[in-house]
C-alpha cells in the first residue's frame, strides 16, 4: 500500500542473469525484494521474475519441483505439496510432489494422499481455499499416523489452458496466523504461470516421446526384417510395443482357421493365452480395429463386462488394439493393456503413434515376406527349368537308346550277345526311372515357405512328368495347423507318392489329399496296374521310417488292375 503525499515508485524488479544464478540463489533474492515491496503490484512483479527460472528446465518433474519449492517460499508456509490429477474418468491424484517433509519422514507416514478428504474437496470444486484451521472444515479427513500437524491452510488449482493439471496445497505459515488475501493472489499468479511452464515441458516430453516411438518404429523394422522365425518377430514387435508405451502388457491376436482370434505373442503380464482368449473385450477391441481399420479403445474392460472370474487373469483397465497384418493372408491387431493403477499412462498416450508402429512392423514383414517369396520363386522357376532339360533331353535321349538296342537284339545271333544288350536296356529304364526321381525330389529341398503352397508347387510340377496334372485336395486349415517342423517330411513323403505312382504302367489319374485335424494325412491314389508287394516294400521303406520316427502309421493298398492307395498318417503335435 502508498502513503498519502509520498510518490509512489516503479515495481521493484529482480535484474538478474538466469543463465548464470542457481535456482536457490534466485529465490532468496526474490524474498528479500519481497519484504520491502510497498504494495501488491510490486510483490507479483517480483513473483513473476522467480517463476521465469520455472521454465528453465524442461523436464516436467524438473518444473514440478520447483513450482512447489517456490510457492513455499513465496508465503512462507512450511509444507507445501502439488497434486497431479489422474488423467482418466477417475478423479483422483495420481502424482504428490511435497516439500517440507524429509524423506524419512515421508517414509514414516505411509502412502501418499490420493485425494480423499479436503484435498478432493479442491478437485472436485476446482476454486481457492484458504482455511484457519484444517481438522474444523466439514470435508477434513484427518491426518494418518506420524503426520505433522497442520493447520493453516492454502489451495489453488493449476490450470492447463481450460482442464486443471493438479492442486497446489500450503500449510502451516510459518510464524503462525494465517495465509492472507495476498498470499492467495500469490499463489494464483504462480499457478497461472506454472500452468503455462507446465505444458511447455508437456510439449517438450510429447516431443521426446515421438522421438522414442521413431526410434522404436526403426529398431523393430531391422529387427523383423530377417527374424530366425516368424514367432520371433511377433515377440520383438509386442515386447518393443510394452516397452516404449510403458504398458502392462502387450500381445498379437490373428485370425484362426475358423475365424476365431489366436494369441500369437504375449508379453508383459503373466497370464496365459487362453485366459486372454476368454476375454470378450480383447475380442471385442480386436475385431473393432480389424473392421474400422483404426485404434479400437477400451478404457475399462472390467467396466465392459466378461473380465471377472476369467482364471490367471490379472487387473487390467483400459486396452487398445491397432490392425497388424503381418502379411497378405494374415489379419491381425496388435493391443496394449495397463492395469488399473498405471492407467493415466494410457490417457497420456498418442494413439496414433502406436498405430503408425504397427503399420511399420507389419509393412517390414510383409516386405520381408515378399523378398522370401521372391528368393524362394526364383530357385523353384531354375529347378523347374532343370526338370524340364531333365526330361525332355537327358530322359528322352535315354530312352531312344533303350528303343535303339531293343532293336538291335533282334538282329543278334549269339544269346550271350543279346541277354547284355537286354540287361544294357533295363539299366536304362532304372536310370530314366532314377532321374524322374530326382526331378520330383527338387521340390522338396526348400521346406521354409506356406506349406500349402509348396505341397501345390510340387503337385504341379509333377504334371511336366506324368503328362498329366494330378487333382489335389486340401481338408482342414493346413496353412496354419501343420507344424513348420512337419513340412520337410511331408513334402518329402508327397514326393516319393508322386515319383511311384509315375512308375506304374496305364495310370491315368493321380489324386493327392492333404488333411489336418488332430492327425495329418496325406493321400496319394493312382488308377494304375498296382504293384508288386515286395517293390512297394522297398520302394516306400524311407516314408515308412518317417512316419514311424514321428508315432504315425503308413498304409499302402494296392493290387492288380485296381491301381494303389498310399496313406500316410502322422500326430499333429
Amino acid at each position: 500500500m502508498g502513503v498519502a503525499g509520498e510518490s509512489r515508485e516503479e515495481p521493484a524488479r529482480v535484474d538478474l542473469d538466469l543463465d548464470r544464478v542457481e535456482f536457490e540463489d534466485l529465490v532468496r533474492a526474490v524474498l528479500d525484494r519481497m519484504h520491502g515491496a510497498l504494495d501488491q503490484q510490486a510483490r507479483l512483479q517480483l513473483l513473476l521474475d522467480a517463476v521465469v527460472t520455472i521454465s528453465a528446465d524442461l523436464s516436467l518433474d524438473g518444473v514440478l519441483s520447483r513450482i512447489v519449492a517456490i510457492a513455499s517460499r513465496l508465503v512462507d508456509a512450511e509444507y507445501a505439496a502439488l497434486g497431479v490429477l489422474s488423467a482418466g474418468r477417475r478423479r483422483r491424484l495420481r502424482t504428490f510432489i511435497h516439500h517440507g517433509i524429509s524423506d524419512d519422514m515421508a517414509a514414516v507416514i505411509g502412502e501418499l494422499p490420493t485425494g480423499h478428504g479436503l484435498l478432493g474437496l479442491i478437485i472436485d470444486r476446482p476454486e481457492p481455499l484458504r482455511l484457519h484451521d484444517i481438522a474444523e472444515h466439514p470435508s477434513s479427513y484427518g491426518f494418518p499416523e506420524n503426520h505433522p500437524p497442520m493447520s493453516s491452510f492454502l489451495g489453488v488449482p493449476v490450470r492447463i489452458r481450460d482442464r486443471v493439471f493438479g492442486n497446489l496445497y500450503l500449510t502451516e505459515k510459518v510464524g503462525g496466523g494465517d495465509f492472507t488475501v495476498e498470499d492467495e493472489e500469490v499463489v494464483v499468479a504462480l499457478a497461472a504461470a506454472a500452468g503455462v511452464a507446465i505444458e511447455n515441458a508437456r510439449l517438450y516430453e510429447e516431443t521426446t516421446t515421438r522421438e522414442t516411438w521413431s526410434r522404436a518404429t526403426a529398431a523393430i523394422a531391422a529387427a523383423v526384417a530377417d527374424p530366425e522365425s516368424v514367432d520371433d518377430a511377433y515377440a520383438a514387435v509386442v515386447e518393443q510395443a510394452r516397452e516404449v508405451g510403458r504398458a502392462d502388457a502387450a500381445w498379437i491376436l490373428v485370425d484362426g482357421p475358423d475365424g476365431d482370434q489366436q494369441v500369437v505373442a504375449i508379453a508383459g503380464m503373466a497370464f496365459s493365452g487362453e485366459a486372454l482368449a476368454s476375454l470378450p473385450a480383447a475380442d471385442v477391441a480386436a475385431q473393432g480395429a480389424l473392421e474400422k481399420g483404426e485404434c479400437c479403445a477400451i478404457e475399462d474392460i472390467t467396466e465392459a463386462g466378461g473380465a471377472a472370474g476369467i482364471p490367471g487373469l490379472p487387473e487390467i483397465g483400459p486396452l487398445l488394439a491397432v490392425p497388424f497384418s503381418p502379411s497378405a493372408a494374415v489379419h491381425g491387431t496388435l493391443s496394449l493393456a495397463w492395469s488399473t493403477q498405471n492407467e493415466d499412462r494410457y490417457y497420456l498416450l498418442d494413439t496414433q503413434l502406436v498405430t503408425s508402429y504397427a503399420e511399420q512392423a507389419a509393412l517390414t514383414m510383409q516386405l520381408s515376406e515378399a523378398r522370401d517369396e521372391q528368393r524362394r520363386l526364383a530357385v523353384f522357376e531354375d529347378r523347374d527349368r532343370i526338370g524340364r532339360d531333365l526330361h525332355d533331353l537327358v530322359i528322352q535321349r535315354l530312352f531312344a537308346v533303350g528303343l535303339g538296342l531293343q532293336g538291335a537284339t533282334r538282329l543278334v545271333e549269339r544269346p550271350e550277345v543279346a541277354a547284355r544288350l537286354e540287361q544294357a536296356v533295363d539299366d536304362l529304364d532304372a536310370t530314366i526311372k532314377d532321374i524322374r526321381r530326382a526331378i520330383f525330389g527338387l521340390s522338396s529341398l526348400d521346406t521354409a515357405g506356406d506349406i500349402q503352397a509348396e505341397v501345390t508347387r510340387l503337385v504341379e510340377r509333377a504334371s511336366s512328368t506324368l503328362k498329366f496334372k494330378p487333382t489335389l485336395r486340401f481338408e482342414g486349415p493346413v496353412r496354419t495347423l501343420v507344424p513348420p517342423e512337419l513340412a520337410p517330411d511331408l513334402l518329402a513323403v508327397l514326393a516319393e507318392g508322386l515319383s511311384n505312382a509315375s512308375r506304374h504302367a496305364e495310370a491315368t489319374a493321380i489324386s493327392v489329399i492333404v488333411a489336418v485335424g488332430d492327425q495329418v494325412v496325406l493321400t496319394v491314389r493312382d488308377n494304375g496296374k498296382g504293384m508288386e508287394s515286395t517293390g512297394a516294400e522297398s520302394g516306400l521303406a524311407n516314408i515308412r521310417i518317417r512316419a514311424l520316427q514321428r508315432g504315425g502309421t503308413l498304409a499302402v493298398d494296392s493290387g492288380a488292375g485296381r491301381g494303389t492307395t498310399l496313406t500316410w498318417s502322422v500326430p499333429r503335435r
